[in-house]
């Protein structure tokens, strides 16, 4: 049945192949999007903005407040991943 399946789904393979391609560009945009150190650089490049007279107060707090939430669901998502992540660096379980 494998054998016949394939070959009566041959066809299908360049969609297939495509439905690959997206899922693993998505995947890969996802850890960029996601990555703690992207979004701490972010946030301090955002400083400096505000530091050089760039953006004002208002503009500040509302994209730090963007950043700090990408970050809480960073966070989150490496939690709740398989064998996620411990919280903070070299937790060994003690409070």
């Amino acid at each position: 049945m494998g054998l016949l399946s394939e070959v009566l789904l041959l066809p299908l393979a360049p969609v297939r192949g495509a439905g690959w391609v997206v899922r693993q560009v998505v995947s890969e945009a996802e850890r960029q999007y996601y990555d703690p150190s992207a979004i701490q650089r972010e946030l301090g490049e955002l400083a400096e903005q505000l530091d050089q007279g760039l953006i004002d107060e208002t503009e500040f707090d509302r994209r730090e407040d963007e950043l700090l939430d990408r970050l809480e669901a960073a966070q989150q998502r490496r939690a709740a991943a398989p064998g996620g992540a411990p919280s903070r660096p070299y937790d060994n379980g003690r409070p």
